[in-house]
């Protein structure tokens, strides 16, 4: 589609109809799978090992996605994967509500959670791949920090509003699976709901070409071609290494800072409760990061993604001083500790803005779809290995040194900023 084509789709249908909605729509998976599954595994009394080790597992999906992204961009269009995938993951969660008062409901739900996170990252291949089509580069650029928001908000609400829903339910009724199927029950009408408004408010960007006259072997050809089109991109080395480095010090901050914010002093946190670090990170926590997100992408789209590039990673790397300063203080007030999550969170979201912009930069051309979500996969796998390592090194070296650690991954953050070349007018208002 052509850049005239979209101007008249955006002036047809303001971006603000469906950004929102369906990239709150693209996180509220990933969540409920990654995090809602863990706490509700132990509140049904698994133990910490077979949790550990089967949700665990359950994260793969989004890192080989990539494997499949090429038969999304190859077959039907993205607007029908995505609301496909939609009413599929809403009949997952009815899944898990029906299949969670049985006795064989550790087998059945992580059976359909694995149904899930293949649902939600072929989503996610769609619904990115929707976004490039159906708005210009300055649109992107305009709107990036919109959908990082939402999809962040989607996080909160799952871990923070459906978990608080799920405990008020289990100490009213004293039923603990009838509690978190209520979530689920929930979590299944919002998603049929997002795919029915999704039918009318997505707008009719492409135009499915003729697949029927596809063979076998042409749709392989084709999907082979994607990969090695990828491959041999200009400077393709380099685009990899700044997307595994760049979020370095906040892959493993996230895994630390909950436990950090409840372990009590004694253990070097901070000793809060439950409901205080909902405040702290449902709330306030949630504020700086829509407004580090909003304000990114409108400087971004002023300026350019080459101009804001170094100052976004800076940004990303100066605000995790927010929690040396933490652990090193003495017994710091719940204002200041509001105050340091919310200056991180600001400086996470608009530091995301450039890491975010990138990967739509480099997935250009034909196969923009397919290579936005191989990017997808390098990012979650530079989430996913330092992840891994920072419960370990945090028990090995404490809070302290462990913040200060992630202070000189920093270096990695702004290191890779000046490696990758990128074309001025990208994103810029005008090009």
């Amino acid at each position: 589609m052509d850049k005239n084509n979209k101007s008249i789709t955006a002036r047809s249908r303001s971006p603000w109809a469906w950004i929102p909605t369906l990239y709150f729509a693209q996180g509220l998976p990933y969540v409920a799978v990654m995090t809602i599954s863990v706490i509700m595994y132990k509140r049904l009394g698994l133990s910490n090992t077979d949790i550990a080790l089967y949700t665990g597992w359950l994260y793969l999906p989004w890192v080989i996605k990539p494997f499949w992204s090429p038969f999304v961009d190859i077959i039907s269009t993205k607007r029908r994967w995505t609301i496909t995938m939609q009413w599929l993951i809403g009949l997952a969660f009815a899944g898990i509500a029906f299949a969670l008062p049985t006795p064989f409901f550790f087998s059945l739900t992580l059976a359909v959670f694995w149904l899930v996170g293949f649902t939600s990252a072929t989503h996610d291949i769609a619904a990115d791949g929707y976004y490039m089509l159906a708005l210009t580069e300055h649109q992107q650029s305009l709107y990036v920090g919109i959908r990082s928001t939402f999809y962040r908000v989607a996080t909160v609400a799952g871990q923070g509003l459906l978990v608080i829903l799920a405990g008020a339910i289990e100490d009213s009724s004293g039923n603990i699976p009838f509690a978190w199927a209520v979530v689920f029950g929930i979590l299944s009408a919002l998603f049929l709901a997002f795919a029915l408004y999704h039918s009318w408010a997505l707008p009719r960007v492409e135009r499915p070409a003729d697949r029927s006259l596809r063979s076998a072997g042409n749709v392989w050809h084709e999907f082979v071609e994607v990969f090695a089109e990828f491959f041999r991109k200009k400077h393709v080395g380099v685009a990899i290494i700044f997307m595994l480095l760049y979020r370095l010090p906040e892959a493993q901050l996230v895994k630390l800072i909950n436990p950090f914010l409840l372990d009590p002093a004694t253990s070097g946190g901070l000793g809060l409760s439950t409901g205080q670090v909902g405040v702290v990170y449902g709330t306030v926590g949630i504020i700086g990061l829509t407004l580090g997100g909003i304000i990114g992408g409108i400087v971004a789209a002023r300026r350019g993604l080459r101009f804001w590039l170094r100052p976004m990673a800076w940004s990303m790397s100066l605000t995790c001083l927010t929690f040396v300063y933490l652990s090193f203080a003495s017994a710091p007030s719940l204002p200041v500790i509001n105050i340091c999550v919310f200056i991180e969170q600001f400086g996470y979201g608009f530091g995301f803005t450039a890491y975010m912009l990138y990967l739509i930069y480099f997935s250009e051309g034909r196969h923009r779809t397919a290579h936005y979500s191989i990017c997808t996969g390098f990012m979650a796998l530079g989430m996913m290995l330092p992840g891994m390592a920072a419960g370990w090194i945090q028990e090995t070296v404490g809070y302290q040194n462990f913040f200060i650690w992630t202070m000189i991954c920093c270096a990695a953050t702004i290191g890779v900023t000046y490696l990758i070349r990128i074309d001025p007018a990208f994103g810029r208002k005008g090009s």
